[in-house]
């Protein structure tokens, strides 16, 4: 199905724990910069402003770090100034790989992310050469399961609704994602998350164990990278392999 894969999973489970231990709040504060920056720091009129406080108290980030990181993208702070970046690349195995980059260095952030991609079997790929096979979706996580939760998402606008783990991963237009997310919670129903995110039109099955371990280890790598905001990539695990 669009829009979520087992690798997807792994990928909101570990975004979950990370939150939890706080080391995410580098990368939440950069996602609030950067929207700020583009959209400016009052969230009713900058939608991915609201999206990017919503993710960021989701995970207990403190208010006044949440009100530093929007005055620091509007210029109320001065400082060096943070771009948005998105990388492309190829894993082993053919798989496509895009990397949403905030930083204030764009050398170190390129030269990172390079490193990371070539470590283990992949490498940076042109502009343009990647993105085509993704599309701009909304994804949301919902908590919760079964018809009613389905329906909910169905009538709000949902292109596309998949459960696993005991969660719905519904795939929304990107422009119907706060009308999507708005109308789950309305229903009551348990909104995890609700992000802006490269979604592929097809993905590969990767069956090969060592090929897997190779494409883990890169995302790891880049997850754990301050600068990188978000990974996408168009794989999927063949069953048995995590």
């Amino acid at each position: 199905m669009s829009g979520h894969s087992k690798w997807n999973s792994i990928k909101h489970q570990k975004a979950a724990a990370d939150a939890k231990r706080g080391v995410a709040f580098t990368k939440l504060a950069s996602q609030l910069t950067v929207a700020a920056k583009q959209g400016g720091g009052d969230p009713d009129t900058n939608f991915r402003l609201r999206l990017a406080i919503t993710q960021a108290r989701g995970a207990n980030m403190p208010t006044a770090n949440i009100e530093r990181a929007i005055k620091k993208g509007t210029g109320e702070l001065g400082g060096a100034q943070v771009e948005e970046i998105l990388y492309e690349g190829y894993g082993p195995g053919g798989v496509g790989v895009l990397v949403e980059v905030a930083t204030d260095n764009r050398n170190r952030a390129s030269s990172e992310v390079r490193n990371a991609l070539t470590k283990h079997g992949g490498r940076m790929a042109e502009t343009g050469a990647v993105a085509y096979q993704f599309e701009r979706k909304g994804q949301i996580i919902v908590g919760a399961t079964g018809e009613e939760a389905e329906l909910a998402a169905i009538e709000a606008g949902a292109d596309d609704i998949t459960e696993d783990t005991g969660k719905l991963y519904v795939t929304t237009p990107a422009a119907k994602l706060d009308q999507v997310r708005t109308a789950l919670t309305e229903a009551n129903l348990p909104v995890e998350s609700a992000t802006l995110a490269y979604v592929p039109s097809t993905t590969i099955e990767i069956s090969d164990e060592k090929i897997a371990g190779q494409l883990m280890r890169i995302m790891d790598m880049l997850d754990e990278l301050d600068d990188v905001t978000e990974t996408y990539v168009n794989f999927d695990l063949a069953e048995g392999l995590e």
